[in-house]
């Protein structure tokens, strides 16, 4: 039995949809108060109210990550709101598919700008309320994808998702002596409202035979957020059925 977390106040970055949207939703159900940030107001609003639906307490804020300026405005208007801040969800991440010999300086420096300098900058604007608060936590939402596999097309974000853990890794030394956690989740092939339908031959190669959903990654990155997850800092949890596991892809079909 975990020690509630009703009450706490939560910022989510790029949750209004997909997989921030996810977390945003198994935060509300443990009884948080929750801010969901993202580009698009009309998708933010329309997320916000669906999320409030069941009662929560939820908000939305527009704004993007990859400026420092409107980082530290969307922490100021969550304090503003909940009174204080006592998680940080780094999730806001682009996807673009690119190959190597056909991106551009274009394509590199937006995918670092959102999922690299926007992770960064989001944790440096909330340190000071993390740290008064007494149970700060930094959750960053990376994939298996660049940190342990490839993906054709990918190079560019596998290289931000990589760079998001090497973060993570000193942010958690550094942050430590204000009792502020730094871990990371893994997702792996996660189903989403926007995501592409992938293959049974997928699914197969996958020793749960099954695709996750962002309840999986939610409730990892809930378990995180919990006192019981206060001695667990610089660390990666992996969610993705066992994806990472066969020698080779077909490896499930020889149990």
């Amino acid at each position: 039995m975990f020690t509630p977390i009703t009450g706490r106040s939560v910022l989510i970055t790029g949750a209004t949809q997909g997989i921030g949207k996810g977390i945003a939703a198994a935060f509300l159900r443990a009884g948080a108060r929750v801010m969901i940030v993202g580009r698009d107001r009309e998708v933010g609003a329309r997320a916000a109210a669906e999320l409030g639906a069941g009662g929560g307490e939820v908000g939305y804020l527009c704004a993007y990550v990859g400026v420092a300026v409107e980082t530290e405005r969307m922490v100021t208007e969550t304090i503003d709101r909940f009174g204080g801040l006592d998680v940080l969800c780094a999730n806001a991440g682009v996807f673009p598919a690119a190959r190597v010999g056909d991106m551009t300086e274009q394509d590199i420096d937006a995918i670092f700008a959102t999922n690299v300098k926007g992770t960064m900058l989001a944790v440096k604007a909330c340190l000071p309320a993390l740290a008064s608060s007494g149970h700060g936590r930094v959750i960053i939402t990376s994939s298996i994808t660049g940190p342990i596999t490839g993906v054709p097309g990918w190079s560019h974000y596998g290289a931000t998702k990589a760079a998001q853990l090497g973060f993570m890794r000193t942010a958690a030394i550094e942050l430590a002596r204000s009792a502020i956690t730094v871990n990371a989740v893994l997702p792996g092939n996660i189903v989403t409202e926007s995501g592409p339908k992938y293959s049974e031959k997928m699914q197969a190669s996958i020793p749960l035979r099954k695709l996750g959903t962002v309840e999986d990654i939610g409730n990892a990155a809930l378990f995180l957020a919990t006192d019981e997850a206060a001695y667990i800092t610089g660390q990666t949890i992996i969610v993705d059925g066992g994806q990472i596991l066969p020698e080779w892809p077909l490896a499930p079909e020889a149990q």
